[in-house]
């Protein structure tokens, strides 16, 4: 249901308590109680039909008594009874019309199936009347700026800018403990539960909507609807930093796997391929959520990873050094100015270089000029300043100095104060000038590797992929026969020769491969293919063919391959008595390879399928260098997948190896994305090894696993992958024939093109503002789109070889896919020839069928053309005099869409 409703949760006029109560102890007197000593302004009703009076109050025996008092619903039910009554309390809340409610009821799908019953049950009496549920089994919601204490939790955070979304109840109140004591504030603070209705995606939706919210901290154990978890974080963190603490690393991929990429692939590996895709910054412990979040919500951005370091202590500057080589940042190569400026401040002893310790005797004034010189060096990206309390050190006269250059620099800057009681003063006179403190070098740095990292991944999406030089061929007709007949046979692993021509249909291929079924036929066999050759076992049985010694290599002569044929069918007799053989396959043999490699694919519960990359052959286990990407991919993200692996740095070239042809491996690994996204029963899948020979990538084994499922692609997907039901060809009414298609990432170039076409007067039309031209930022995210809740629709002339990008149309839908504001774009050239309403009309309908209901958008009066194409196709139009614009709305259930 997305953020519909959610609002009352965290600003409620009036709240109705559930099992309110005086009994001690107990969590209905808890909630009265916090409620009122948080200072709660709204209206409270106490509900108890065993009681008259709750603390002063006047009680109701039931929601639906409230109702008829106040006539009307009440905004908030706070649920406090035992969980087997709490689906007739929920029927009786969506009947008082109640708008939201908090479960803090355990007991649910915890407890086992009889749990997941009672919650499922409790889901469909909500559902029943639109009622927004958080929990069961939850701690409550809090809004100190509201002074909303709905949870039972005595203690209300203090306001500030953070957001919390915990599923652990325990964890929220050790949080809420750690952030009194450091001081750190809070616009919202919630605890989920077990997310029967509202989930992380809905919270992520709403809450990166809000002013008060500057980042969003998460302690994640689960996800549910990671579809929509994804694709609202990847809305959201482009605008605010989301930052996880993913609870269960040591869990991922305990059970042995069918496959390699399975025994690779674990759970937690994948929650990082998510998060990473999401945009979302993962930390492995509590400290690390707030040293993150306290970074990024009071430094500016640092436009590099190169670190300064400032110390009266050598020991701290060593140890800072020493974690910013183990987090993968620079330490800052000071220009020879700053050396110069150095050596005139600091006594001849000075460390000369970064560190810089400016020893032990430093007073503010030191401090002060030492800074300046560093922040003044272009050369440096950071400045991390230490301070340890030493004879004649004034920590407090430091920090004073301190806080007056913050605010002057756009440089992050943060402390590390070190000591007790010494330093408490000057601690939180910087956390009150908003000057981020760390107790700890490592901590220091290792906060500033997190927020290197987020900056770099927001620079990478504004990045637009290259295009390859060829398209990508596939048959998906052959291949859905291929798979049907594999399932019809009841094995889940395919013959061999199946993998190879199903594999080939997607653009991957092989050498040239035969079956034989004795020794005197792999000879002849052979003899035909010239050249040394190579002999696998052939067995629907048997998985890892090298490890019952089923694989010989360089083999030439008809006596020795017929002998080696012998011996290869014995060993697997004796490691698989039952097995069934049928032989072996015979290929070319390819010598002294530069590289071995591998691809995998994962059918993973949660996630999907997930591809793998890495370094192959039979040590791939064993080095584990892979790293992990969810499809679809395109160009821009499989040559990330490719560079986060060791390998990736062998195969520019290295020494005498001769470097890939990367866009060749680039090609493999895009066939292998989309052929998981158009066929969801591949549960496991490998390529290994692929060698590289000459530079080239060459697929010479492979397996694959099919599993029936119920999923339909491309909904198996956990990102939504290019829409091509949406292409078409269309004859305007101008008579000009023009190919109408989604919008690519690899597009950027040709919208750019577009852009430049246009008069400054449609592009003040378009973007109500005289712009010159399109940020990298801006085209990203014009270019760079989740389907899911943002279509854009662009026109090529079809009669032109070389692509023209001649229009465009979007549609951004909010998070429930229901309402969307739409926008065209038609380049001066083309404009007047129909291309603008053959593109909205292709948007409308494309809305219509992915469930939305209204579609709507601002023109301004000036444009009377856009305002004549809304006509035409029925959209109501309403003036907004003050502002010289006009609503344009049209109502997708009653439209009649035909041109």
């Amino acid at each position: 249901m997305g953020t519909y409703n959610l609002d009352w949760f965290f600003n409620p006029k009036s709240i109705a308590v559930i099992g309110a109560s005086e009994r001690p102890g107990s969590i209905g007197a808890h909630l009265m109680r916090n409620l009122t000593d948080g200072g709660y302004g709204g209206s409270l009703f106490p509900v108890n039909p065993k009681r008259q009076m709750v603390m002063g109050r006047a009680a109701f025996p039931s929601v639906g008594k409230v109702a008829e008092s106040i006539g009307c619903g009440v905004d908030l039910a706070l649920v406090a009874i035992p969980i087997g009554g709490v689906s007739g309390i929920i029927r009786q809340c969506v009947d008082a019309r109640v708008k939201t409610a908090v479960i803090v009821s355990a007991g649910g799908k915890e407890t086992g199936a009889e749990g997941q019953l009672l919650e499922s049950t409790i889901l469909e009496e909500a559902r029943r009347g639109g009622l927004r549920v958080i929990g069961p089994n939850c701690l409550g919601v809090m809004v100190p700026g509201n002074n909303l204490n709905a949870s039972f939790s005595a203690q209300l955070p203090d306001a500030g800018n953070l957001a919390l979304v915990s599923q652990s109840g325990a964890i929220c109140t050790a949080i809420l403990d750690l952030s009194l004591k450091e001081g750190i504030g809070f616009s919202h603070f919630i605890s989920i539960g077990s997310m029967i209705d509202v989930d992380f995606g809905d919270m992520i939706d709403f809450l990166g909507r809000q002013p008060s919210v500057k980042n969003i901290l998460l302690y994640v154990e689960q996800l549910t609807n990671i579809r929509k978890f994804i694709s609202a974080a990847r809305a959201v963190s482009r605008v605010k930093p989301i930052i996880a603490l993913k609870a269960g690393r040591t869990r991922a991929g305990a059970l042995a796997a069918a496959s390699h990429t399975g025994s690779l692939a674990g759970e937690d590996t994948i929650y990082d391929a998510a998060f990473r895709r999401a945009g979302i910054i993962r930390v492995e412990t509590i400290e690390e959520l707030f040293d993150c979040a306290e970074l990024t919500g009071k430094v500016p951005k640092p436009k590099g990873s190169r670190l300064a370091v400032l110390t009266n202590g050598g020991g701290p500057g060593v140890m800072a050094v020493d974690s910013i080589e183990k987090c993968g940042l620079d330490l800052a190569e000071l220009d020879r100015n700053t050396v110069i400026g150095l050596n005139d401040l600091l006594p001849s002893y000075w460390s000369g270089r970064n560190p810089v310790d400016i020893l032990g005797d430093a007073d503010p004034q030191r401090y002060v000029k030492a800074i300046n010189l560093l922040l003044d060096d272009r050369s440096v990206d950071g400045l991390l300043v230490i301070l340890t309390p030493q004879a004649g050190t004034d920590p407090l006269g430091v920090a004073e100095s301190l806080i007056e250059l913050a605010g002057k620099r756009s440089l992050p800057l943060f402390a590390v104060w070190m000591g007790g009681r010494d330093i408490e003063s000057a601690i939180s006179a910087l956390n009150n000038a908003g000057i981020p403190t760390f107790s700890s070098p490592e901590r220091a740095v290792i906060a500033f590797g997190y927020m290197v990292q987020h900056n770099r991944n927001l620079q990478l999406l504004k990045e637009i992929p290259r295009r390859f030089s060829q398209r990508l061929e596939v048959q998906r007709e052959k291949t859905r026969i291929m798979i049907d007949s594999a399932l019809d046979n009841g094995s889940p692993f395919m013959p061999d020769s199946t993998v190879r021509n199903l594999l080939e249909a997607y653009g991957i291929a092989f050498p040239k491969t035969l079956q034989a079924e004795s020794g005197e036929q792999a000879a002849m066999i052979a003899e035909e293919i010239g050249g040394p050759v190579v002999l696998k076992i052939l067995s629907p049985d048997i998985s890892h063919k090298t490890d019952v010694g089923g694989v010989e290599l360089n083999l030439y002569g008809r006596e020795r391959i017929s002998a080696a044929f012998d011996a290869i069918v014995s060993r697997a007799r004796e490691s698989f008595g039952d097995a069934r053989i049928q032989g072996v396959t015979v290929q070319p043999c390819i010598i002294n390879p530069e590289y071995e490699l591998m691809l995998g694919v994962k059918r993973d519960e949660l996630f999907g399928p997930v591809i793998l990359f890495g370094m192959g052959g039979i040590f791939s286990e064993i080095l584990r260098d892979t790293a992990l990407a969810l499809p679809p991919l395109n160009r821009l993200l499989i040559q990330r997948l490719i560079g986060q692996t060791k390998v990736s740095s062998l195969l520019s070239g290295y020494r005498s190896l001769v470097p890939i042809e990367m866009e060749q491996l680039e090609l493999m690994i895009l066939s292998l994305s989309q052929l998981v996204t158009d066929i969801p029963e591949i549960s496991e899948l490998d390529i290994n090894p692929i060698l590289v020979k000459n530079g080239k990538p060459i697929a010479v084994d492979a397996r694959i696993m099919v599993t029936p499922t119920t999923a339909q692609a491309p909904l198996h997907l956990v990102i939504s992958p290019y829409p091509s039901q949406y292409e078409q060809y269309v004859t305007t009414k101008g008579g000009r024939k023009i190919f109408i298609r989604p919008i690519q990432p690899e597009d950027g170039d040709l919208f750019l093109k577009l852009f430049e076409t246009l008069s400054p007067t449609s592009v003040y039309y378009r973007f109500f503002s005289h712009l010159r031209e399109l940020r990298p930022e801006m085209l990203a995210t014009l270019t760079q789109v989740d389907y899911d809740r943002h279509l854009a629709l662009v026109a090529f002339d079809a009669e032109e070889k070389e692509e023209k990008m001649l229009g465009a149309a979007r549609i951004i839908a909010d998070p429930e896919i229901t309402h969307s504001e739409f926008s065209i774009l038609v380049g001066d050239p083309w404009q007047g020839q129909g291309i603008g309403a053959a593109l909205l009309l292709s948007l409308l309908k494309a809305a219509k069928q992915q469930g939305g209901k209204t579609i709507w958008g601002t023109v301004l009066r000036e444009n009377r053309q856009m305002i004549q194409l809304g006509k035409r196709y029925g959209f109501s139009i309403s003036h907004q005099m003050s502002e010289g614009t006009c609503e344009l709305k049209i109502d997708l259930e009653k439209a009649q869409l035909e041109d």
